[in-house]
């Protein structure tokens, strides 16, 4: 199977779609340019669709490599033939091409290979045909220096039967097939660990049975865990006689002592090769079903979470709360930079209360401050309720903000970098003022690992999940845009075309030279040649610039198309720009040429419209229930509003204000059935919940979403 035909097999795309988008990617075009700027190449797939064909792409040529690679090693033990060269080249997974190959792997010394070399192949093969019933007989004429009578010769020719039988594909589908569909994962806790303080998490776990395809990921998982961990054993269970009577009946042709010998190899080839192999696989591949779901939660979270309402360019007061130490108080100019900062010490043990009213009011004068931001960490809501008591001379909104990698963030070169003369404490403040201002600009500064908004991320496929999280990033920061005159280097390494060099490259260069003032200047920076300015222009904005449609997502290469538009108008480019009335009267179709099509003029027309705009919403204030400090303080049917915090396949976890979140099962966000959690509630939404049940000494909290 050629490359297209095998991406449209598992896409369902058209064929045309499909071979322009690879020609694309192997142009070196990224998913995003493709999506935003070659719609009428690709027939107008979006990101999702063009990822599918990137992770087609990326399969196919890993099966193709292995298939080459499986050749030669058979080739170079001549055994390859015309015919099994074919079969090898005709495998569309890499299930059915190791299967293939399992005759010709190099293995360790195996007991079959120890029969061959003493000379057994043969009456393996006498047993085989079935046709005889003085097999015994027959087996003393295999006697040798290493096979001392019948019985040793007779079990010799087992093991070889044994292997073929292994290597029989028929035989390995079947027992796949009834793994597949009737396989139960079962669990036992290991005597010794069961009363360890740390096993207790896992004790749902401690002796568990239920039928592997119908286990979640989050609990197939945890599972996992626990058994890493070394808390439980984990066991894939079969019905064994049904097994073997499927072998038997494909096996077994006749009733004499020929057929008595290969029943108990089929019985030696079944415990010792098949099952293990096969229920390892098949846990394998659980695993990596187990993963991907994971991931997808962790994606859509990170993508909801990256995409968080800004605040915009403000002049921003943050704080970092704390008890002992105080609380870190630093002022951000409306571009977030760092101006001051100090430390304010209004909680025990200290008490100063009345010394922070009085400092956080003076700075608020000083420095122009247009909202705070306050961690949401310890001593979060004793500091907000601080500063809402103050009386200040303009209305200033209080927002509390997630603290959540914050001091990842703090601790990293990047901060270091960004602040050399300043510690982790002042960096920690600078970054919840700056998450509220702009959380995508803040938050790609910090391993998405690290975030906090997914389950199991450390028991998951640690390439699977960079590569996933990578993308999520690119894709919400290029759906954004970036202000170039602005953006710190993390954040325009993921730009399209861009990575970490490049966005080294052009913050040099606007340190050297300055603001830059239009696309075209980008074309300056060393090293930012014409390929890259292709992927990266559209996705940078020049904010004030000589060239309104700079800051604004139309290509430069469609510049050309908006000054024939402008010309037809009779009117100037600024007169065009947010005119409704005139381009809602604009034909499209006259300005359709063999390379821009209908999408992107929509496109450009869209841009025209509103350029540069944000299509984030703003941020909004949120107040918990200020009665509400600790778990004690809960009653049953109490309703609260919340912050939703986390999501995953079984719910999602709410922040009402105290230390501990509470869960909404997914049983209890709707009266009618959820399939997908992400449907009904969104990270970092505003919501009001109902208090179910509270389990102080677990210290867990179950809640259901009011309506």
């Amino acid at each position: 199977m050629q490359l297209v035909p095998y991406i449209v097999h598992h896409t369902q795309l058209s064929e045309k779609s499909v071979e322009n988008t690879v020609a694309l990617l192997n142009e070196d075009c990224t998913v995003p340019f493709i999506s935003r700027y070659r719609k009428e190449r690709t027939g107008n797939l979006d990101e999702v669709q063009i990822g599918a064909i990137v992770q087609y792409k990326t399969q196919f040529e890993a099966l193709e490599k292995r298939k080459s690679a499986i050749i030669k090693a058979v080739e170079e033990q001549g055994e390859l033939t015309p015919e099994l060269k074919a079969k090898f080249q005709n495998c569309t997974d890499l299930t059915s091409l190791e299967d293939l190959y399992l005759p010709f792997k190099k293995s360790k010394k195996t007991k079959a290979e120890t029969a061959r070399k003493n000379g057994l192949k043969p009456l393996a093969k006498i047993i085989m045909a079935q046709r005889s019933d003085e097999i015994e007989f027959i087996a003393s004429k295999y006697l040798g220096k290493d096979v001392n009578n019948e019985d040793e010769a007779l079990e010799g020719a087992r093991h070889i039967i044994a292997e073929w039988i292994n290597e029989r594909s028929d035989i390995r589908n079947q027992l796949r097939n009834q793994l597949e569909r009737h396989a139960f994962i079962t669990t036992k806790v290991i005597k010794t660990k069961k009363e360890d303080e740390k096993a207790q998490k896992f004790r749902d776990y401690f002796d568990w049975s239920e039928p592997l395809d119908r286990c979640p990921s989050h609990r197939f998982l945890a599972i996992m865990r626990a058994e890493k961990e070394g808390f439980i054993r984990v066991k894939i269970e079969i019905d064994d006689d049904r097994a073997l009577d499927m072998m038997e009946r494909r096996v077994i042709k006749s009733n004499n002592a020929c057929s008595q010998q290969i029943e108990l190899a089929i019985a030696d080839a079944y415990k010792r090769l098949l099952f293990p192999s096969l229920s390892n696989e098949l846990l394998k591949a659980a695993k990596e079903k187990a993963d991907t779901s994971a991931i997808q939660v962790f994606s859509k979270n990170l993508k909801q979470l990256l995409l968080g309402s800004p605040l915009g360019e403000k002049r921003i007061l943050a704080i970092d709360p704390g008890f002992r130490t105080g609380c870190k108080v630093v002022c951000l100019d409306s571009h977030g930079e760092l101006k001051h900062n100090e430390t304010i010490y209004p909680h025990p043990p200290q008490r100063d209360s009345a010394g922070a009213i009085k400092k956080i009011s003076s700075l608020v004068d000083a420095y122009k401050i247009e909202a705070i931001a306050i961690g949401n960490g310890t001593a979060s809501r004793e500091t907000e309720q601080l500063v809402k008591r103050i009386a200040f001379k303009n209305p200033i909104e209080v927002f509390v903000v997630s603290e959540a990698g914050a001091s990842i963030y703090s601790a990293s070169k990047i901060a270091r970098d960004e602040f050399p003369n300043y510690d982790v404490t002042v960096r920690g403040a600078v970054s919840i003022g700056r998450r509220l201002a702009d959380p995508l600009a803040e938050l790609v500064k910090i391993d998405a690992k690290s975030i906090g908004v997914g389950q199991y991320q450390h028991d998951v496929d640690q390439t699977q999940l960079k590569t996933s999280l990578d993308t999520v990033v690119e894709s919400c920061v290029n759906s954004v845009g970036v202000n170039i005159n602005t953006a710190s280097v993390p954040l325009l390494s993921y730009v399209s075309g861009i990575g970490p060099k490049l966005a080294e490259n052009i913050v040099t260069y606007r340190n050297e030279h300055g603001t830059f003032t239009s696309r075209d200047q980008i074309k300056k920076v060393p090293r930012l040649g014409g390929k890259a300015f292709e992927q990266s222009a559209g996705f940078l904005r020049i904010k004030e610039g000589e060239n309104p449609l700079d800051d604004s997502a139309v290509h430069p290469e469609s510049y050309g198309i908006v000054e024939k538009m402008v010309k037809d108008q009779g009117i100037s480019l600024k007169e065009i720009v947010g005119n409704k009335s005139i381009l809602h009267n604009i034909d499209l179709t006259s300005y359709c040429t063999d390379d821009i099509g209908l999408p992107t003029l929509k496109d450009i027309l869209g841009e025209l419209e509103k350029p540069g705009l944000d299509r984030r919403e703003k941020a909004k204030v949120f107040t918990f229930n200020q009665n509400i400090k600790e778990i004690t303080d809960l009653r049953e049917g109490q309703l609260l509003p919340g912050i939703v915090n986390n999501i995953t396949n079984f719910g999602c976890f709410v922040d009402i204000g105290i230390k501990e979140s509470g869960l909404i099962h997914i049983s209890n966000l709707s009266d009618t059935f959820v399939k997908d959690v992400n449907e009904h509630v969104s990270l970092h939404q505003q919501v009001v919940v109902k208090v179910l049940d509270v389990d102080v000494s677990r210290k867990r909290i179950q809640l259901a979403l009011h309506k």
